[in-house]
């Protein structure tokens, strides 16, 4: 890590400057590519602070921290520098991934309906496609009772029309039916 180290208002220390340089090599070991760190060491009155810039391929952070002593002060200023640099890997390692559920779902396929107008290019859509038989009401509650699933899609046999039968939040059944 290329290093530069800044005084204002205090005497240039070799000690200081080994020592940031020190704490800095420690933290290149989080850095994936190279980056440059600006340090401004400076003291005001009795306040002694610190100023890390961190540039780098993508990498952006700044810090300032102050205390009543300077190694005090760029301690502090290393861990809250140390911080960003961990939730700024975080981030982009979930980016680079991006959601689970997205990459699993397969992308809709465009179709053509001329007399609808409707926009099939959602990819949050999943299709699935299913088998039904007919079946009577009692019949289809049995066999959603037997699966985990939460709904069942099913032709009723009395009426040959196609109806779901879903499990509610109570636990009892709720029946969807076109109708007649």
């Amino acid at each position: 890590m290329q290093t530069s180290v800044t005084f204002k208002n205090i005497e240039p220390s070799d000690t200081l400057k080994s020592y940031v340089t020190s704490k800095l090599e420690k933290l290149d070991k989080l850095l994936d590519n190279p980056a440059e760190a600006n340090v401004v060491l400076s003291v005001e009155k009795i306040r002694h602070i610190t100023e890390i810039k961190l540039l780098g391929d993508r990498l952006n952070l700044n810090c300032r921290e102050e205390s009543n002593d300077m190694y005090s002060s760029i301690d502090l200023a290393l861990d809250k520098l140390e911080k960003q640099v961990k939730k700024n890997k975080q981030k982009n390692r979930k980016h680079r991934q991006g959601p689970r559920e997205e990459r699993k779902e397969m992308p809709l396929q465009e179709t053509e309906n001329p007399g609808r107008g409707e926009d099939y290019s959602n990819p949050r859509i999943r299709i699935q496609n299913i088998e039904y038989k007919p079946m009577d009401i009692e019949e289809a509650g049995m066999q959603l009772e037997l699966t985990p699933d939460s709904f069942l899609v099913f032709t009723n046999a009395r009426t040959n029309q196609i109806n779901v039968i879903y499990r509610r939040n109570d636990g009892d059944l709720g029946l969807i039916q076109p109708l007649s």
